[in-house]
C-alpha cells in the first residue's frame, strides 16, 4: 500500500513538473526564459506568415504557380498551431484554475484567446467533418486570416490598446453618441434640402446618413453632393465639424496609450538595479 501510495505520488510530481514546464514554454510572463522566448517568437513569424500566405493565395497568378508549396506551409503552420492549441489544452488547469479539470478545459475553450486559437485551426479540420458547399468552404478560409488575433497574446502593446479602450470607454461612448446625433441630425436635414432636388441621390434617410458619415469622416462622396445653396452650407458645417469629432475619441486612445506606456517604463525602471542597471527578475 505504501510503495502504491509512493508511486502514485511520484507520477503526479511528474505530472506536474511536466505541465509547468510547457506553461514555462507557452505562456508568456516574468518566467520567461529563452526557450519562451524563442517560442514566442516562432510563433509569431508563423502567424505572420500564414497571413501573407492568405494573402498570396488571393492573387490567382502565385496561387496557381506555388499552389502546392503554399498548401504544404498551410499544412505545416495548421498542425503547429493545433500543437500549441492541445498543449495550451492540457494546461488549462494552471492557466484558468477552476474546482476540476473539465471546468478548467472549458474555462480556456470558452475564454476570448482560446476562441481565437480554436477559429485558427478550425477551418482546416472542419470541412473533413462535415459535407460542405464552395461558398462556405471560402468563408472557413477568410477565417484563417483572424489567425493575426493570436499576436495578441505575445504583443504587450495590442494589450495596451485594449486596456485603454477599456478604461476610456464611458468618454468613447459619449462622443461615439454625440457623433450618432449628429450624423441623424446631418442626415435628416439633408434628405429634406435635396431629396426633391436629387431624389436619385438622396432618396430616403438612410442614404443620406450614408452620405454624411462619408462627409464627417472626411473620405468624402465624389458621386454624391449637394447642388442646392443651403445644401452645401451643411455639407461644408459637417466636414468641418468631422476633422474635431473624428480627432476625438483619436486623441483620448492616444493620450491613454502614451500614459501607459509611461508607466510601464516608469516600472521597468523601478526593476532595474540602481547600481549596475540591470533588470531585476522576479523570483
Amino acid at each position: 500500500m505504501m510503495l502504491w501510495r509512493r508511486y502514485k505520488q511520484a507520477k503526479e510530481n511528474i505530472v506536474h513538473m511536466i505541465k509547468t514546464k510547457i506553461f514555462q514554454l507557452v505562456e508568456k510572463g516574468s518566467h520567461g526564459r529563452r526557450m519562451n522566448r524563442i517560442f514566442d517568437y516562432f510563433i509569431m513569424t508563423l502567424i505572420l506568415l500564414s497571413v501573407i500566405v492568405i494573402i498570396l493565395e488571393s492573387i490567382p497568378e502565385i496561387n496557381l504557380e506555388h499552389n502546392k508549396t503554399l498548401r504544404v506551409f498551410n499544412i505545416f503552420s495548421i498542425i503547429i498551431f493545433t500543437i500549441e492549441y492541445l498543449l495550451r489544452l492540457y494546461i488549462s488547469d494552471l492557466t484558468h484554475p477552476s474546482n476540476n479539470r473539465i471546468k478548467s478545459a472549458l474555462r480556456f475553450i470558452f475564454s476570448a484567446l482560446g476562441l481565437i486559437d480554436l477559429l485558427a485551426i478550425i477551418p482546416f479540420y472542419l470541412p473533413m467533418l462535415i459535407k460542405m458547399d464552395l461558398r462556405f468552404l471560402r468563408i472557413l478560409r477568410l477565417i484563417r486570416f483572424l489567425r493575426i488575433l493570436k499576436v495578441n497574446r505575445y504583443n504587450n502593446s495590442l494589450n495596451i490598446i485594449g486596456s485603454v479602450i477599456k478604461e476610456k470607454k464611458s468618454e468613447l461612448a459619449v462622443t461615439g453618441f454625440v457623433t450618432f446625433l449628429i450624423l441623424l441630425l446631418a442626415s435628416f436635414l439633408m434628405y429634406y434640402v435635396e431629396g426633391e432636388k436629387q431624389p436619385e441621390q438622396f432618396p430616403n434617410i438612410l442614404a443620406s446618413f450614408w452620405w454624411a458619415i462619408a462627409t464627417l469622416t472626411t473620405v468624402g462622396y465624389g458621386d454624391v453632393y449637394p447642388i442646392t445653396g443651403l445644401g452645401k452650407v451643411i455639407s461644408g458645417f459637417i466636414a468641418v465639424m468631422g476633422i474635431g469629432l473624428v480627432a476625438l475619441p483619436t486623441g483620448l486612445i492616444s493620450a491613454g496609450f502614451m500614459s501607459r506606456i509611461e508607466k510601464r517604463k516608469q516600472n521597468e525602471t523601478d526593476k532595474k538595479c540602481p547600481h549596475c542597471g540591470k533588470t531585476i527578475e522576479n523570483e
